[in-house]
């Protein structure tokens, strides 16, 4: 019984330390993109996406990983919640602002604190807030546009109004952000939403194999769209994972050739 007893507490010890190191990870995912539609132009477009930093610092064991330059970095909400101090956001924003300039998206827990301190901050760090607004880019008589939607789940998202920003909507290609990726129920052809980068669900965050309370992040195919799901950078409540490793991202954009 004793032998059993510290059998027993010896692989829960390991599976706690080894969820422990899950949720701690470093991982910066490269993926090769080709697009219908995507500006020649625009060939070879580097975004640096992270979502869901929460509580988690970011050092430079992260910017180390990027071994090219990036264009965009895109946080993709979540950047904090309730109990995560602003200096320790401050010094995040710091270090994403090294790798190139700064696009941030709103998500369910950056309102669980002083969101208008937090608007202030992001301001003073030269990040540009896609709050159901666009940011455009021009290459010779190519346009991409960035859109970035409020955060659906506490109910701030205007799709319409953010694509209406664009005002260019049959020529320019289109990105859309949103931190929960339920924004996917709203896009539709009229749109030309190209592609879609969201977080918010952690991958279910703790799963058992294949179950867990959301799927897996990763690539989802729609009629009108690509949409992809993160599983974030850092975790909520408990500073553990199972099977949804933390991660982040950069994506490299081509034009899809026939």
């Amino acid at each position: 019984m004793i032998i059993t007893f510290f059998l027993v507490m010896g692989i829960g010890l390991l599976l706690l330390f080894y969820m422990w190191y899950e949720a701690h990870q470093i991982v910066v995912k490269n993926h090769e993109l080709s697009l219908e539609n995507f500006p020649e132009s625009f060939n070879g477009l580097k975004v640096f996406f992270i979502s869901d930093i929460h509580t988690r610092v970011i050092d430079d064991k992260l910017l180390d990983q990027l071994k090219e330059p990036i264009d965009i970095v895109v946080i993709g909400g979540d950047l904090m919640e309730k109990g995560v101090p602003f200096e320790r956001v401050s010094k995040n924003l710091d270090q994403l602002s090294k790798i190139a300039p700064n696009y941030f998206v709103w998500g369910n827990n950056d309102y669980e604190v002083d969101f208008r301190n937090l608007d202030v901050l992001l301001r003073e760090k030269g990040v540009t807030l896609l709050d159901n607004t666009c940011a455009r880019f021009e290459s010779g008589d190519d346009t991409l546009t960035l859109i970035g939607v409020d955060d659906p789940t506490v109910e701030r998202d205007d799709l319409d109004l953010a694509v209406s920003d664009a005002d260019d909507s049959n020529t320019s290609f289109k990105i859309l952000i949103s931190h929960n990726p339920s924004v996917i129920e709203k896009v539709n052809n009229e749109h030309r939403i190209g592609f879609v980068l969201s977080g918010h669900t952690h991958g279910g965050q703790i799963r058992l194999f294949k179950w867990g309370i959301a799927e897996r992040g990763g690539f989802k195919e729609y009629p009108h769209t690509k949409l992809f799901i993160s599983n974030g950078f850092g975790y909520t409540k408990l500073p553990l994972r199972l099977c949804a490793p933390a991660e982040s991202h950069v994506f490299t954009f081509y034009r899809k050739t026939l």
